[in-house]
């Protein structure tokens, strides 16, 4: 036993893992360990900014039709076994037809595959197309996990710039400057996460073009999708499958507000049939093989989620973003260190810059959060993490009054903190 203890044990572990450790859960742990709980004088709530899970929320509950599906198919006996590698054959028919709706062509059941939430399907994407020396067009900003998941599998990562002035457009120069032989896809969100925007028809057609003349798959992140509010209706990638083979990503996380169920998708749009002849679709199965699967009993339950889930609940939760949307967007406008370069139009979150020079004692855009954090109890998600330092991430997608007060609190920790006037 003592030559045991006595033993020097040595470990290196992965250094990708490090060297990727950034992410949002993981800067929500630092900022929730600095709110100073024990505080005597302070007994106000914790408001959480920082993560879009609006789950816990009353005005944001999941439609009992969602969790009678899941029930059901729980009491059915039927789930209850391993599901094929690619999925439940009545899951992968109704995403199929869901989709469809939207599109001008029909998907076929062989186009889905189902995941473990969106985060899976990030990871098996990311897999697939890691060959040697390939390269990846990430936005900028972006949704951290991609990153993460390229850098495990040593896919090179290129970032792009979205345009505050232009509603968070894609540069689409850029695309073309970025872009080598090397390039095998670009990744874009729409509805945005982490900016609220969402591209209209036109961009998206120009992004299909430019991607089309490049010769590479876009990967269209849409975990989002149908969370428009604004003045642009949400039109899916998947419509431009035929300029170029278009690779789509979705869950029920968001639309349904039930991201703990983790149940996702990776759907390929190519009427044309580019990716199943390019070896792609047999590299996907491949790994499909070897990674795990989301639960049998939810992919069960997800025909009749779709069936029975009536239009008046995504009414109701768009309603309920648009106007927390304008409120965030409004009051947001009243504290002097931060500027919105453009109202969100979808999803749940924000992006604001964040004006240091007004501002005593805060070095950049994490100090500023913990800082926060620990003085107003309320969590915000720093720029750096999505990719632009110095500014802030802001999810809106809570209760309305907690919304009010969060942003108060951050009022108040601006005038606390601004910089005092030099009087002659």
């Amino acid at each position: 036993m003592e030559d045991v203890v006595d033993k020097k044990w040595g470990f290196e572990g992965n250094k990708e893992l490090s060297s990727a450790s950034v992410s949002v859960r993981g800067v929500l742990n630092k900022l929730v360990e600095n709110i100073d709980v024990n505080n005597p004088h302070d007994q106000r709530p914790v408001i959480t900014l920082a993560r879009t899970d609006p789950s816990v929320f009353p005005c944001f509950r999941t439609t009992s039709s969602a969790v009678d599906a899941v029930a059901d198919a729980v009491r059915s006996f039927q789930f209850n076994g391993y599901p094929p590698t690619v999925g439940v054959a009545s899951a992968k028919k109704a995403i199929s037809e869901h989709l469809s709706r939207d599109l001008s062509y029909k998907l076929s059941p062989e186009d889905v595959y189902l995941t473990v939430g969106c985060t899976q399907a990030i990871e098996i994407i990311t897999s697939v197309l890691a060959r040697p020396g390939a390269n990846i067009l990430l936005p900028r900003p972006g949704y951290p996990q991609y990153e993460a998941r390229a850098a495990f599998d040593h896919l090179e990562v290129r970032h792009f710039d979205l345009l505050p002035g232009k509603a968070w457009e894609v540069d689409l120069d850029s695309i073309e400057q970025l872009a080598d032989d090397n390039t095998v896809a670009m990744v874009i969100i729409n509805p945005g996460n982490p900016c609220g925007n969402v591209f209209t028809r036109q961009h998206l057609e120009k992004v299909a073009e430019t991607a089309r003349k490049l010769g590479i798959f876009v990967i269209s992140d849409e975990v989002y999708g149908g969370q428009a509010f604004g003045k642009n209706p949400f039109v899916p990638m998947g419509e431009f499958g035929s300029v170029v083979p278009v690779i789509t990503l979705g869950s029920l996380s968001k639309q349904w507000v039930v991201p703990g169920w983790r149940l996702g998708w990776i759907v390929t749009c190519d009427p044309n049939g580019v990716l199943k002849t390019s070896g792609f679709l047999d590299c996907l199965k491949s790994y499909l093989d070897v990674t795990s699967d989301p639960p049998t009993f939810l992919q069960g339950a997800l025909p009749q989620i779709f069936e029975k889930t009536r239009g008046e609940f995504f009414s109701k939760i768009l309603d309920t973003l648009r106007e927390a949307a304008s409120v965030c967007y409004g009051k947001v406008e009243e504290i002097p260190c931060l500027t919105c370069p453009h109202k969100p139009e979808g999803a749940m979150t924000v992006m604001v810059k964040l004006n240091l020079s007004l501002l005593e004692g805060i070095s950049d855009d994490m100090d500023f959060c913990l800082k926060l954090a620990k003085e107003e109890a309320v969590t915000v998600l720093p720029g750096f993490v999505v990719g632009l330092k110095n500014w802030l991430r802001i999810t809106f997608a809570i209760d309305p009054s907690s919304l009010d007060d969060a942003l108060r609190r951050i009022k108040a920790f601006n005038l606390r903190h601004a910089k005092k006037l030099i009087k002659d």
